[in-house]
């Protein structure tokens, strides 16, 4: 998943704003909010990325050699994106 600065920055003004339309906090820095926002989108993004790719090269490890798109690809896919976020406390 990749996301580029626009739509993250687009991301994080609407987290900021709807944490603030909420009444759940008050800002001193407009700016600085929407800097650590971008910050903790852009980790995530980067994580999903790692795990992603992960899954994947399990998938790809398997000896019988599954072919990516086949359903059990996708059914694999998943169960090793599963894992890998459940392990990694997500």
């Amino acid at each position: 998943m990749t996301l580029s600065e626009e739509r993250q920055t687009h991301f994080a003004h609407l987290i900021i704003d709807g944490i603030w339309n909420d009444d759940l906090v008050d800002y001193s820095d407009d700016d600085v909010a929407i800097k650590v926002a971008k910050r903790a989108i852009a980790k995530f993004v980067a994580e999903m990325e790692e795990i992603d790719k992960k899954a994947k090269a399990m998938v790809a490890s398997l000896k019988r050699g599954v072919p990516e798109g086949s359903p059990e690809w996708d059914v694999l896919y998943a169960k090793y994106l599963e894992e890998e976020l459940r392990r990694r406390g997500n």
